[in-house]
């Protein structure tokens, strides 16, 4: 599937500009963090891209959450690692299943990581990601005060895929802020 298409598929079951924005920023950081480790960036970008496709028609209830989108993204011809990683990523908390690959691990890491760079964000007078540090980011996780959503433990997946928290950090900070300069030239 290409970008375009997969963007239409969005905008067709995603409808908030905040669960937009993120679903955008996860793509961008998981293209950086992609070409980081030597992996295919398009692939990783469209798992980040269409990881939350049914958020909004189930409520994120996690009994369904995943399985809606795995059937979307079955139908639309996405790749079979590409849904199992977006599977498993929405299956984890509610079902107890375990990450296997390298992808896993970085879906898990890349989508999480953009919710407290969102929430770090908000702490600062202009709340725009241009205004985020990565060591801020750092200081959030070990504080433990974050977005709920936010799992400290997903983000610590990047360790498991060989990129050190501190890195990982200004790396996804990276990617979201040039998709932000992008928007705005645009």
């Amino acid at each position: 599937m290409q970008r375009d298409e997969a963007l239409k598929l969005l905008h067709q079951y995603v409808k908030n500009d905040k669960m937009l924005a993120h679903c955008l920023a996860s793509e961008a950081v998981m293209k950086a963090l992609a070409l980081r480790v030597n992996e295919d960036p398009e692939k990783w970008g469209l798992a980040g891209l269409l990881h939350d496709l049914d958020v909004e028609i189930t409520n994120a209830d996690p009994a369904v959450h995943a399985l809606e989108t795995a059937r979307i993204l079955e139908e639309n011809g996405i790749e079979k690692d590409i849904v199992e990683a977006i599977l498993l990523h929405n299956e984890d908390a509610a079902h107890g299943r375990k990450r296997t690959e390298k992808f896993h691990h970085a879906l898990a890491a890349g989508e999480t990581i953009t919710g407290l760079i969102t929430a770090t964000a908000l702490v600062y007078p202009d709340k725009n990601v241009q205004s985020v540090k990565a060591k801020s980011i750092v200081k959030r996780m070990k504080e433990k005060a974050f977005a709920a959503s936010v799992k400290r433990e997903n983000i610590l997946e990047c360790e498991k895929i060989g990129v050190p928290l501190n890195e990982f950090a200004e790396l996804a900070l990276n990617a979201m802020k040039e998709m932000q300069n992008g928007n705005q030239q645009g």
